[in-house]
């Protein structure tokens, strides 16, 4: 039947687009079991043909069930509701931040917990204004009213933060950029691939190896938002140094009757103790010197950074 009418409409019945088999659909009205049945067949022809089946396109997947269409327009009202919440800069708030807003947009479109596991960033491109999902499941989102909030920009956002890492491997680097909000836009080149969202640690580190986050814990994330119960995510209290310590009495020290019978051992052993006690006295300032000479030398360096970006290389 479908392959008659695409026939008679001159459109291709396979592969088909998701546009045309809604547009079968909406001419040809029947029970809802009756249409889940058209679409299952259709889906299993492509399925055996080894290209994407459209009936699996979110749009398609609203339209043959009510209950999931009406669920997902309230995540994405209660999505609207929150993106304005979750901080963008700050560290390491804005680097959890950016990463939940694109899964938060992302989710709240229907795309399964699943498929936000596995999505590479190859995937996602930004046409135009339009952020648009491809590979098996095709994925549009609708404009926010505020640009800020927009699918598009909340990605481009997180997308800043990958093409970043990739340039400048320093977490500490991507710290100032986010603190002071002068992380640099991404770049339009070919880029790393890679997952899309990899997993963080409390000190703002990712893997070495990018490692996708797993479909529980984007569940549990997407749920925290929705709900209003956003994680908290503070800075660590940075280490400072420890006073200097009194040496200990050493109560186990030889009496003088013990002194003598270890003789020559022990003065030898005494001795140099106290030499390398004299020598090292200093090691403590010396130290101190040395990582504050870093720091400032650090300093300097983001700031020639921050006023002179170096041109990426051919290929890079």
């Amino acid at each position: 039947m479908f392959q008659d009418w695409c026939a008679a409409a001159d459109l291709a019945s396979l592969p088909a687009v998701p546009e045309v088999l809604g547009l079968f659909l909406a001419e040809h009205p029947a029970t809802p079991a009756t249409q889940r049945a058209r679409v299952s067949a259709i889906n299993w022809h492509h399925d055996r043909a080894g290209v994407p089946a459209p009936g699996r396109s979110e749009t398609i997947r609203r339209v043959l069930d009510a209950n999931r269409a009406r669920r997902l327009e309230q995540a994405k009202q209660a999505a609207r509701q929150r993106l304005p919440d979750i901080p963008t800069t700050g560290w390491p708030q804005g680097l959890f931040g950016r990463r939940d807003s694109a899964l938060l947009v992302l989710a709240a479109a229907g795309l399964p917990f699943e498929r936000l596991s596995r999505l590479r960033r190859s995937e996602v491109t930004v046409v135009g204004e339009q952020l648009v999902v491809s590979g098996r499941y095709p994925l549009g989102f609708d404009l926010h009213p505020d640009p800020a909030m927009d699918p598009a920009t909340v990605y481009r956002r997180w997308a800043e933060v990958l093409d970043f890492a990739d340039r400048h491997p320093s977490t500490r680097l991507l710290a100032h950029h986010l603190t002071t909000g002068t992380i640099p836009a991404a770049s339009t080149g070919p880029h790393r691939e890679g997952p899309v969202f990899t997993s963080i640690d409390r000190w703002g580190y990712t893997p070495l190896l990018p490692r996708p986050l797993a479909a529980a814990s984007i569940a549990t994330l997407v749920r925290q938002h929705l709900t209003g119960n956003s994680p908290a995510h503070t800075r660590p209290e940075t280490r400072r140094p420890r006073p200097a310590e009194k040496p200990a009495v050493d109560t186990t020290a030889p009496t003088g009757e013990e002194r003598r019978e270890l003789g020559e051992y022990f003065d030898h052993g005494a001795a140099a103790r106290r030499h390398a006690h004299s020598r090292l006295r200093d090691v403590g300032e010396v130290l101190g010197d040395v990582e504050a000479r870093a720091e400032a030398l650090l300093e300097r360096t983001l700031a020639m950074i921050t006023d002179w970006q170096i041109p990426a290389k051919v290929g890079e």
